[in-house]
């Protein structure tokens, strides 16, 4: 598999960024691989490895209808030859997402909870179940969080040649925050955009792999979901085609897009002094742009 490594970092620059004397440099995950963009690549490396190791031929994970996860992971089964399962999380939708046809043309089975279901995926009960159902399987989280995706994302600061303030990204289920997190030195500190209304689960994940006495150096911004997980509105859709147009740079709606319409804001606010370096990592998820072409067709 051919993959771009270690991945690009490339400074934007506007007549606003440098009115505010404010630096940001963006660490382009998203040219990683056309399907492994952005993060998925660091968290699903070492998973397949102890996949391989433990001689399992099937590996089973979870994520919603559009879920980036799920489609990197497909594809990467496939590649790999893997078998793969995808326990997804049922909307009841009446059409069939482009994210799920695209797992499906890979050779992922797909499996359907509903939502009370999925929301005791972790629980023994559920794996057992799943477990009866298919046999032996590698479990990887939803989202590849684990220790092993950690470890993949801890790497990230071996590509990385330059000084930066603030390191930014957008959080998920808050693995790829975690790696970041334990990876960074002490004198920087970590900004996640977390797009949810409660950000209870994300900040939890974090300090359970991260000790919070030795890793306090980081913060969530939560107040960037536009009503809600996978909400947008037009401010937000002007603003990411305004971002490929001046920077030849696209962005997802659901997670960079929201990350950097609040990190514009914020510079726009003044909160960063001048003269501040502000590295942002771009995770990919572009993939998430056909489902808003399918969901607002």
């Amino acid at each position: 598999m051919n993959l771009n490594l270690p991945s690009k970092i490339t400074k934007i620059s506007s007549n606003f960024l440098h009115q505010k004397q404010v630096d940001i440099f963006i660490k382009r995950d998203d040219v990683i691989h056309p399907i492994i963009s952005g993060n998925k690549w660091r968290k699903l490396k070492y998973n397949f490895q102890a996949a391989s190791d433990e001689g399992c031929d099937k590996i089973l994970s979870f994520g919603g209808v559009f879920s980036n996860h799920l489609h990197a992971l497909s594809y990467a089964c496939n590649y790999f030859g893997f078998g793969s399962i995808g326990v997804v999380r049922d909307t009841h939708a009446k059409k069939e997402t482009p994210t799920l046809s695209f797992c499906k043309k890979n050779k992922m089975k797909l499996y359907y909870l509903d939502r009370n279901q999925y929301r005791q995926k972790k629980s023994i009960q559920t794996i057992n179940l799943l477990r009866k159902k298919f046999g032996k399987f590698y479990l990887i989280p939803e989202g590849g969080n684990n220790l092993l995706g950690i470890k993949g994302c801890q790497e990230i600061f071996d590509e990385i040649d330059i000084d930066y303030d603030y390191l930014c990204s957008p959080v998920g289920t808050g693995c790829t925050a975690a790696g970041l997190i334990k990876g960074m030195k002490n004198n920087k500190k970590f900004i996640g955009f977390a797009p949810f209304t409660k950000t209870i689960e994300q900040s939890e994940n974090i300090k359970n792999f991260c000790d919070f006495q030795l890793y306090n150096n980081w913060e969530l911004i939560s107040d960037i979901h536009f009503g809600g997980f996978g909400k947008i509105d037009s401010n937000l859709i002007k603003f990411v085609r305004r971002f490929k147009s001046d920077f030849n740079m696209e962005l997802d709606l659901i997670y960079t897009g929201k990350l950097f319409y609040s990190l514009f804001n914020m510079i726009k606010n003044d909160a960063f002094d001048k003269r501040t370096k502000i590295l942002v990592i771009h995770t990919g998820g572009l993939q998430g742009l056909n489902g808003f072409n399918f969901s607002y067709s």
